[in-house]
């Protein structure tokens, strides 16, 4: 009884343990044995005992392949949003080259109105820029980046690629003033096509300045064509104005053919044939007759001259006449 009473587990499970390492020494050696025996025999039984033992873990695969594919897309979605303000980017930068695209589209079209203006070939010009207008005593006038080094004079005339604008009013030694047609102190010489009314273009400070002086006005149709008379040597006669409308208030004005949102290029037409405006006022009415001073007997005539000599009478002609009796 005391011997069964001193003995412990591990007097049971050391033996055992001792038995399984040897086992499973036995089993390694031989499983390595058998992985180094070159056999088609052997091989078969290498691949069936793989089959049969070797547990499927493509279960254990699926988080895997899961988080991957998450990761993958990820990064794709990254690359995709950078491509898309990438992009954005562009797309700005198309636009602004379409402004830029449109702007020199539409300049190129003036120039080109511009060089395809029938005129007077008597007639030259000198082309301008139209600078920012930095304040005068006129409403609707703009500044030109040409002036007296160019030749530009008061009074003449300047067009853009279609119609008449105004007339040049201030010239300095690199820019000139041009009063436009609108402005309340431009009065214009017009002629109404093809009626042939005369009359004068007054400038109110709105688009449409209305007809005044008409000799007829029912002679005159909205849709009449309307240029320049040359009357008073103001402006060289022909030059477009613009169509005559109805106005609002029923009056006759001009729908000017001169497009004043985009005044960008002006032609200045020469005519130095012109005398220079010195007095804005003698435009309208002749200066007045000045009275004569007294005593005035008129123009002085020369005396008459001598009669001429005949040598053939010996000088009888110098001799004065005789006397009666």
């Amino acid at each position: 009884m005391a011997s069964m009473r001193n003995t412990s587990p591990e007097d049971f499970t050391r033996p055992l343990r001792r038995v399984l390492v040897g086992l499973l020494m036995l089993i390694l050696v031989g499983i390595f044995l058998l992985w180094r025996i070159d056999s088609p025999r052997v091989e078969r039984f290498r691949a069936a005992l793989i089959d049969r033992v070797v547990p499927d873990f493509s279960w254990a695969l699926v988080p895997v392949t899961r988080v991957m594919g998450m990761v993958d897309g990820f990064q794709s979605y990254a690359r995709l949003y950078e491509q898309n303000q990438q992009l954005r980017d562009e797309l700005q930068q198309m636009k602004a080259w379409k402004e830029a695209a449109l702007q020199l589209e539409q300049k190129n079209a003036r120039l080109l109105d511009l060089n395809h203006v029938r005129l007077d070939p008597k007639l030259t010009h000198v082309t301008g820029v139209v600078l920012a207008d930095s304040g005068s005593p006129f409403r609707q006038s703009v500044l030109l980046n040409v002036g007296a080094r160019d030749g530009i004079r008061d009074g003449w005339a300047t067009m853009d690629g279609i119609g008449l604008v105004g007339r040049i009013s201030g010239v300095g030694q690199t820019t000139s003033r041009v009063i436009l047609l609108t402005d309340s102190n431009s009065r214009v010489p017009i002629e109404v096509q093809p009626s042939g009314q005369k009359g004068m273009l007054t400038g109110d400070n709105s688009p449409l300045p209305p007809l005044d002086f008409l000799e007829s006005a029912d002679a005159v149709r909205p849709g009449d064509r309307v240029v320049t008379s040359g009357d008073g040597e103001v402006f060289p006669a022909g030059l477009l104005v613009g169509q005559v409308v109805m106005g609002s208030d029923k009056r006759l004005r001009v729908a000017l053919a001169a497009d004043y949102q985009r005044l960008e290029f002006l032609r200045v037409l020469r005519s130095h044939e012109l005398e220079p405006i010195t007095d804005a006022g003698a435009l309208v009415a002749p200066p007045p007759s000045q009275p004569l001073p007294e005593g005035y007997q008129g123009p002085q005539l020369p005396a008459a001259l001598p009669a001429p000599q005949d040598n053939s009478t010996g000088g009888a002609a110098d001799q004065p006449p005789a006397g009666n009796g």
